[in-house]
């Protein structure tokens, strides 16, 4: 009888702990902005304050953050050109650009050998003559068939892909007279 009353004690407490979660689960809540007389303007949540701007946001830099100076495209880098920032734009690019512009830049990438369309060489003349911003504008908005990766590269990654950009069209576009002594002795 002991045994029973206690077995019967235990199931009345955990079906009690389950309708305890369950009411928890089901308690009454606003959605965002959802209707509410909580508020004057009849909203469940404050609007920001005017003027205000979230952590991490301020964006003044115009140069680094939008890739242009006085409205136009920058024709410099917003950060220091280093070893480290070149091949940190190195492991970038063959992550996020080589699948369609491959690995030296001429714009045959794995996806254009599986049918989709061809990405422009970095290597002809137009390209050769943009501005550095201009490389970092299209990876931020994305230009033609190819999409924003403003979501997907952290701005001074983008940076450093543009950078690394510039580092392959002079690697494949150097001219042997330009080179120095040493790294002439090693081409054939």
């Amino acid at each position: 009888m002991l045994n029973r009353a206690l077995a019967l004690s235990a199931t009345a407490l955990l079906l009690g702990g389950c309708e305890l979660r369950q009411a928890m689960y089901d308690q009454p809540k606003y959605e965002a902005y959802e209707a509410s007389d909580t508020f004057d303007n009849g909203l469940s949540a404050r609007q920001p304050v005017e003027g205000t701007i979230a952590r991490g946001q301020l964006r003044l830099d115009s140069h680094l953050y939008e890739g242009k100076v006085n409205g136009e495209l920058a024709t410099t880098l917003p950060l220091e050109l280093t070893e480290d920032l070149l091949k940190r734009g190195q492991q970038r690019y063959d992550i996020f650009c080589s699948p369609c512009h491959d690995r030296t830049g001429t714009g045959n990438g794995m996806i254009v050998k599986r049918g989709l369309k061809q990405p422009p060489s970095f290597h002809v003349m137009r390209l050769r003559e943009a501005p550095i911003g201009y490389f970092f504008d299209v990876i931020t908005n994305g230009f033609g068939a190819m999409y924003s990766y403003s979501s997907r590269v952290p701005i001074k990654d983008r940076w450093a892909i543009a950078a690394y950009v510039r580092a392959l069209q002079f690697s494949q576009n150097a001219e042997f007279d330009k080179l120095p002594a040493e790294d002439r002795r090693q081409l054939p």
